[in-house]
């Protein structure tokens, strides 16, 4: 179920129009930054593909001077290091170059390829996010297409997000802001 419903939502997301999409992002980021601005510290994925994008949120974020980290993978894990130069990186996705930091940003922007309604995220099937943010108490907020909401059975070791911002809001799941 899980790997087909990843199929279908890589598939949907590719189809997405540019016009669309360009739309959609500007609408994602307006939201965000609306709820989630304010903080004083963000760990962003940094987007690939046709993955609902984090440049404008980015963007804003270094014009505030705020400090952001990116993931980069290693091993099974991946880590927390200062926004910065990129190189590209195994899967294919631009992770950043320097030292991993051990820091607990105020919020942390996670990529997903479907969430369902009670706040659980599909992801590629690496677990890497969910080893990372396993006992963290930081906010976990997903971004994407509102079309990513679905219907799916979370696993025991998921670790839920506390909001999903899409193009036409956001949702909450069950936990304090």
């Amino acid at each position: 179920m899980k790997s087909e419903l990843r199929k279908i939502m890589k598939i949907k997301r590719r189809y997405l129009g540019d016009i669309s999409r360009r739309a959609f992002d500007e609408m994602i980021a307006q939201n965000f930054l609306a709820a989630y601005g304010n903080f004083g510290s963000y760990f962003i994925y940094n987007s690939f593909g046709s993955e609902a994008s984090t440049k404008l949120i980015i963007d804003e974020l270094l014009s505030q001077q705020k400090p952001i980290f990116l993931p980069r993978v290693e091993g099974e894990n991946i880590v927390a290091v200062p926004y910065g130069k990129t190189k590209l990186g195994s899967f294919g996705i631009e992770e950043p170059l320097g030292d991993s930091v051990s820091v607990l940003p105020d919020l942390c922007v996670i990529p997903l390829l479907a969430v369902n309604e009670r706040g659980y995220r599909l992801g590629y099937g690496g677990g890497y996010y969910d080893r990372y943010l396993k006992d963290k108490l930081t906010l976990k907020v997903g971004i994407g297409y509102d079309f990513q909401i679905a219907d799916f059975e979370e696993e025991p070791f998921d670790v839920p997000l506390n909001s999903f911002v899409s193009e036409r809001g956001i949702y909450h799941f069950g936990t304090k802001e």
